[in-house]
This record gives C-alpha cells, structure tokens and sequence, in this order.
C-alpha cells in the first residue's frame, strides 16, 4: 500500500522528522524556493499537511491542495490554520494539546517572577562589578501574596492558577463562563474588571478572530502602572500598538512576553523598553515537551490513514 503523500510546512527536529520520512511521503514546503511552482506539482497529490501553530494553513494552500483531508497541527494553537476553508472541505484538523500545558504554565509563571524580582537586571548587576562598586540591588517587588488574574481559565490558565497558589496570591480569572473546578478563585467575568483588581494579569486563553485584541486599551489602562502583563498565548490578543504606548508612558508597569505580531521580527519599539521581559515564543520550548509533540502529531496523522479516531481533534 502506497504512503499517504504529506505536505510540510514548516520544519521538525531530526526524532520529528525521521519517523515522518519513514511512515509517509513528505513534500516540504518550507524549503521550495518557488512556493508557487511546488504547489503546482505537489498539491494535487497530497492528502495530508503537517504544520506548526505559528504558520497554520493559509486558505491559498489548502485550495492548492484538492485532495487534503486532514491537517495536523505541531502546537495548541490553531488560530492560523484557515478552519472556514477546512469546514468547507470537510477537512479534519488536529492539535497538541495537554502534552505541553505544564511548560508553558511553567515559563509565565518563571517570567512574572523574573519581572517582578528584576533578576536579568540582578545578574547584570553582579556581573558588571555593581554589586562590589555600588552596593546593593535596587528593591523590587514582592510575588507571593499579590493579586493574580488569569484571563482565559483553559488547560493553561488553569495550570498556571495551581502555580499561582504556592506562592501564596489570591487569584482570579475571566472566562466565557465560571469553571465548576475553580470554586477556590474568583470569577469576573469581564476583562477590565479583572484588570483593574489584579496586580499581575496572565493571558492564557485561545485565539480567535473574537478574542483579537481583547487586552485592549481599556484592559491595559486599568491594570495601571503598578501592574503587570504577561502573555503566553497569542500575540493577537494584545492591542501591541496599544501596549506599547502604556509601557513608553509609564501608564502600565510591565510586561512579559513570550509572543509578538510578526515575530521573530517584533517591533523596534520592544528593544528600547526596560520594564518589559521580551522572551522567543518558547513555552513549550523543552526537549521533553516537544518530543511529545511530535509523537501526538503523528498519532493523529497515522490515526487518520488507519481510519481510526483521531486523538486530538479541533474540526
């Protein structure tokens, strides 16, 4: 029986890449110097497309692509992934959820207490003989038993809210809906509110052309100049032009951040900025995590030629 013919958009570590060569046939994308041309030649003879969150799959390429059925997806996000056209088509969608959700909780959490304890600046400090020629660090600020709202009470926001407790903070989230396991934190349901109670305000929640820029102005402005921001979801539910202003004004504190619009090409303005903590887009970025990946998007790939249920479907 043939292998199934796959369309790769974007590249895998060498243990993603080498069980992929072996259990089907990969046409690689990324690497096509003319993109059109490979389309042309590749896209009516594949009927799968592994993708990474970032790239998805534009509605160009999947209508150069008659005969795709399913689409996997290396990462939780799926927002670039073009869900009407895959409706359309009756093209199924999978994710990689779960497996990564306690290192990303992991790293936001890490980088509110890096923020907030200044300790990049502390190193430096020591490092550039300050410590010995100036004397001590300047003060920062206290973590445990501050106010935590967490907008978007997912897998994520969830995990992030279990952290949060060991430290001590009092917590609160916004969602859609209450969480009927959340019954030990607050629920607002409105993201200015949670704002303006929180001293450090986690953005964990799913994008979608609904939540786009939901931490907007208003959000921003009532988490205040005492406050703080970290995002470890998507760039696009943050208003950046928006954000920026705060930070270069003072009117918000600070900020952490793991992902940016256009990135890894973010805005100039991020670069001059001390009170924000600039990270590679890399929650999920540890050897064990993205093995997992890997192995839960083939799963998903092998699941589907084989006719059997998918394991983490999206669509």
């Amino acid at each position: 029986m043939p292998k199934p013919e796959i369309i790769q958009m974007g590249s895998y570590p060498d243990w993603d890449q080498k069980p992929l060569d072996e259990a089907f046939v990969m046409h690689r994308y990324f690497e096509a110097a003319d993109k059109a041309a490979f389309l042309a030649e590749v896209g009516p003879r594949v009927r799968g497309m592994a993708t990474r969150g970032e790239l998805g799959a534009s509605a160009e390429v999947i209508a150069a692509c008659p005969k795709l059925e399913v689409i996997s997806v290396y990462g939780v996000g799926y927002d670039a992934v073009n869900l009407d056209a895959c409706r359309a088509r009756g093209i199924r969608v999978t994710n990689t959820p779960d497996v990564l959700t306690k290192d990303v909780a992991d790293l936001g959490v890490g980088m509110m207490l890096m923020q907030a304890r200044g300790m990049n600046g502390a190193e430096a400090w020591v490092r550039d003989g300050s410590w010995a020629s100036r004397g001590g660090y300047p003060l920062q600020r206290r973590v445990w038993g501050r106010r935590a709202g967490i907008l978007g009470l997912g897998r994520i926001g969830h995990e992030v809210a279990l952290r949060l407790e060991g430290f001590g903070m009092d917590v609160a989230y916004c969602n859609p809906t209450p969480k009927e396991y959340a019954k030990n934190w607050t629920y607002m349901p409105d993201p200015v509110a949670l704002a303006d109670w929180a001293d450090f305000y986690f953005v964990t929640l799913a994008a979608s052309a609904a939540t786009r820029h939901i931490v907007d102005r208003r959000v921003i402005e009532a988490l205040g100049p005492e406050g703080m921001l970290i995002n470890i979801s998507r760039a696009a539910n943050i208003d950046e032009e928006a954000l920026l202003d705060a930070l270069e004004s003072g009117r918000l504190g600070s900020a952490a951040l793991d992902v940016f619009e256009g990135e890894p090409k973010l805005n100039p303005r991020f670069l001059a900025l001390p009170n924000v903590l600039l990270q590679p887009h890399h929650a999920s970025g540890t050897v064990e995590t993205r093995k997992a990946m890997g192995q839960l998007l083939r799963d998903n790939l092998t699941a589907y030629f084989a006719g059997n249920p998918l394991l983490t479907p999206v669509l």
